[in-house]
């Protein structure tokens, strides 16, 4: 069962961030993806990332031939290793519709249970590519989710670039962001990553937890952020598992020493 630490008054919770690269067979990444979580015990919060259950794969991989349905096998997998663990799961997959599938976030309980959906709003629409072209965007509405003694919100990979949806999990009580990515490689790509991921964390003072796909197509450096920006794991770019401790307590201290979201007059435009 999880290992929730508390001394005093502070409350500490343990993530995991799986980074892997996943490959064009959803059956070989279900296998890989019980080999990775096996060893874990302790969690109370297990993140893998965008993409887990099949990859992007070329330009011209057919996504909604791959695609399932939220009671297919890589849900019900998540299921199991949910119980297994006791521990919430978040994984990314690609979501079955009638016509171009959805770019999904599922999270799981410990108790097995579908505890939320992510329909990626913002597709990659950038750098040469278009997501668009394969995927279809999810409806433009915040989700959280309590994780033990926290509220999750989640978001994916391009989502980072939109500080607005960070605005509005936190309105929505988030006080940590979960952040599955496959974020593509190339120039400036990880300071992009990892300066986006800190200033959402900063702006937000909120927990951010962050599993990247690495291998050499995606930049991997899977990191867990503080409240105050401060990356307290990161990951490397390839195959990988980090563990962090997150303290409750800290975003409400942080949120008292810089009381900025306290301090906004432009809520709504």
């Amino acid at each position: 069962m999880p290992t929730t630490v508390v001394t005093g008054t502070l409350v500490s919770m343990q993530v995991t961030l799986v980074q892997m690269a996943a490959a064009l067979d959803s059956a070989a990444n279900r296998a890989r993806i019980e080999e990775e979580l096996r060893p874990l015990e302790g969690q109370d919060l297990v993140v893998l990332p965008e993409a887990v259950m099949h990859d992007f794969g070329p330009a011209d991989h057919d996504l909604a031939a791959v695609a399932e349905p939220l009671d297919g096998p890589f849900v019900d997998l998540l299921r199991r290793e949910a119980r297994r663990l006791g521990a919430t799961i978040v994984a990314g997959m690609f979501e079955r519709t009638e016509d171009l599938p959805f770019n999904t976030l599922v999270a799981v309980a410990p108790d097995g249970d579908l505890a939320a959906t992510y329909r990626k709003i913002h597709l990659y629409d950038s750098f040469g590519y278009r997501e668009s072209e394969r995927l279809r965007a999810g409806a433009v509405e915040p989700v959280v989710l309590p994780v033990g003694d926290l509220t999750v919100g989640l978001m994916t990979c391009y989502d980072l670039r939109f500080p607005e949806l960070g605005r509005a999990l936190v309105d929505a009580g988030a006080e940590a962001f979960v952040v599955p990515a496959a974020w593509v490689a190339g120039e400036h790509k990880v300071d992009h990553w990892r300066t986006l991921l800190q200033a959402r964390a900063i702006e937000n003072t909120v927990w951010v937890a962050a599993a990247a796909q690495g291998g050499s197509r995606y930049s991997g450096h899977s990191l867990v952020a503080d409240p105050w920006g401060t990356i307290v794991e990161e990951a490397a770019g390839g195959n990988e598992l980090i563990t962090a401790d997150i303290a409750v307590d800290a975003v409400r201290r942080s949120r008292e020493v810089n009381p900025s979201l306290a301090n906004r007059r432009m809520q709504t435009l």
